[in-house]
């Protein structure tokens, strides 16, 4: 009997991935004008900045751009060192990798053999999950309490098979995130056989003093963490997939064994590299996502969307009746926000901040489509 082109017996592929449900990204704007016949669509669907890279980035760019027939450096060396030095700590305690989520694929891969544990709060981001499920491994999930992280019994659900927990502060999708005193009670109490990873991805957003540096408070005074950041955020650079982590020397190390040859291309090392010096353009764009998130949730509140709070990355999270159909009705009026059943939360929607005409169309959008038919009614 003949196969079609293509066929393959199906134990080719490992069970812990043929039964995978992969992760959905937000749906592209071009995607939205065919389906719909738009002319204009705004996306306010994937935590992106709404400017794009900086100036500086944007020239060296270009100057890189004249060396794209050779292979970007493997070690991304000269950024590698300049994130080191901005943290104060060794080359050697630095990864960087393509985009943040890149590095939590690898913490997978170096630490989890079949049937260990990855435990972390739920609703969150998605890859903490698929990444662990991707090895055979079992993904903890622990309910948030008040819409952030339950660090308690997050503790409390670690198991001698538990290799890694994931912190997500803020924490994608809900926008909120954990006290500088609850992290110390955290770290205080986890137990040493397990790795920390905390998420910082937002962090260049955060303005609020109770808010910690993970970096300097936690890992370099010694806790088992790797704390994550990023240059898709704020720094405008989602499009070519930079971010590192700063951890042990000895996880550093692992990952270098697993990490793609050449993970960061050469434009997205130099763009990051040019960025880190602009502290001017980083201060004025936090100053305009304070702005722009207390209009995204006033236009919210004022049409029965009652955001999650507080809130202090450059997102909201509102939950609604119907969040599916919400979501399909504002497709059909050109507006693109994120729907999270993928994200352990179906009743909900998370609204990136953007810019002020942005919100003006969303507004639009809201009134177009009667949003008191899906606000969730008080509890």
């Amino acid at each position: 009997m003949s196969r079609r082109l293509g066929d393959i017996d199906p134990s080719v592929i490992r069970r812990a991935v043929a039964e995978l449900v992969p992760y959905e990204p937000g749906k592209p704007v071009e995607e939205v004008q065919r389906e719909h016949g738009l002319e204009h669509v705004v996306k306010l669907a994937s935590n992106e900045g709404p400017f794009g890279p900086f100036p500086a980035a944007q020239e060296a760019m270009a100057r890189a751009s004249l060396d794209l027939n050779r292979y970007p450096d493997g070690g991304s060396w000269r950024l590698g060192h300049a994130l080191a030095e901005r943290h104060g700590v060794d080359f050697e305690n630095v990864t960087v990798c393509s985009g943040a989520d890149a590095v939590i694929g690898y913490l997978t891969m170096i630490a989890l053999d079949p049937g260990d544990e990855a435990v972390t709060g739920w609703p969150s981001f998605p890859s903490y999950v698929l990444d662990t499920l991707k090895l055979g491994g079992v993904p903890v999930r622990v309910p948030l309490r008040d819409d952030r992280f339950d660090l308690e019994a997050i503790l409390a659900a670690i198991t001698p098979r538990t290799k890694l927990v994931f912190i997500s502060a803020p924490n994608n999708p809900t926008g909120t995130t954990n006290s500088r005193t609850e992290l110390e009670a955290y770290f205080a109490d986890v137990p040493p056989h397990v790795l920390t990873v905390v998420d910082q991805a937002y962090f260049e957003y955060v303005e609020d003093p109770d808010y910690p540096d993970a970096i300097e408070e936690f890992q370099k005074a010694g806790s088992n963490v790797l704390v994550l950041r990023t240059f898709s955020k704020i720094f405008g650079l989602a499009g070519l997939r930079v971010g590192y982590g700063v951890g042990p020397a000895d996880v550093i190390a692992a990952i270098g064994k697993v990490r793609r040859a050449f993970d960061v291309s050469s434009v997205g090392q130099e763009a990051a590299l040019a960025s880190l010096a602009d502290d001017d353009e980083l201060a004025r764009r936090r100053i305009t996502n304070r702005e722009s998130m207390a209009i995204l949730a006033a236009t919210l509140r004022e049409r029965g969307l009652d955001p999650v709070g507080p809130a202090v990355a450059n997102f909201l999270f509102v939950r609604a009746a119907d969040a599916v159909a919400l979501n399909d009705a504002l497709l059909r009026q050109g507006v693109i926000v994120r729907p999270l059943g993928s994200f352990g939360a179906p009743d909900a929607l998370r609204i990136t901040v953007g810019r002020p005409e942005d919100i003006a169309f969303l507004a639009d959008a809201l009134d177009a489509v009667a949003p008191a038919v899906f606000a969730r009614p008080a509890s």
